[in-house]
């Protein structure tokens, strides 16, 4: 079967959708599909999750938290550290800020609520797809206030016997910069005046370098440096 394309001619975004509620599932797995991506595979537990995801590759996993068998942040952490770039967005129908917080410390790059409409989650999925932080209004300043936290900790012992820190170039530093700002990699684009593949390219050779594994972690190192605030 040929590969599914879009109405410009690109192949469509692959997605997988993982849910517990058969009925819910199909039903986000037809919204998106009527919206014209690409539904790779669906799972309702969390062991099955991960053997199909890894066998179909998706580039976006639309998540449920609370999943039999194995949790979705366990799910997320074990995907996300196998491929860091796939692109996670939990659906939930918890709010709870422990919820959120950890589902992107697992690797999620966004976090969208149940309540959410079908236009709002294909929207979502859309920006996800291109490695936009989405959340529902009001949960980003709680993600980015946790980054702040973390960054006010006192960082352990150098290791004065251990390797030299990592030396990034001036564009790296530049793109990082942007990053801990909270832009995306569209309007980093936009600012720089290069392509977003070039951007995802900067990001990547930086998650390298520092010895990162996703977007959480190097918006934490950027703040820790405070390179928001310059």
């Amino acid at each position: 079967m040929s590969e599914q394309q879009t109405d410009g001619g690109r192949a469509a975004i692959k997605v997988m959708v993982v849910d517990d509620h058969p009925m819910w599932r199909d039903a986000v797995a037809r919204d998106l599909a009527a919206a014209g991506f690409e539904v790779v595979a669906t799972a309702g537990d969390g062991e099955q999750a991960v053997r199909r995801a890894r066998a179909t590759g998706p580039e976006v996993l639309v998540l449920d938290l609370n999943l039999p068998a194995k949790p979705g942040v366990q799910v997320c952490k074990e995907l996300v550290g196998a491929d860091p770039a796939l692109r996670v967005l939990v659906l939930s129908a918890s709010g709870e800020h422990a919820d959120v917080l950890e589902a992107v410390k697992s690797g999620a790059t966004g976090y969208l609520l149940k309540s959410a409409s079908t236009e709002e989650l294909v929207d979502a999925v859309r920006r996800t797809a291109v490695g936009d932080p989405v959340f529902t209004p009001g949960l980003a300043g709680l993600v980015l206030g946790e980054y702040r936290r973390l960054a006010s900790e006192p960082a352990p012992a150098a290791d004065t016997d251990g390797p030299k820190a990592p030396q990034l170039t001036d564009r790296e530093t530049e793109v990082l910069r942007l990053v801990a700002k909270g832009l995306s990699y569209k309007q980093i684009a936009e600012r720089l005046v290069i392509s977003h593949r070039t951007v995802q390219n900067h990001v990547q050779n930086t998650l390298g370098k520092l010895q990162l594994h996703n977007r959480v972690e190097l918006v934490r190192y950027a703040i820790e440096r405070g390179l928001d605030d310059a």
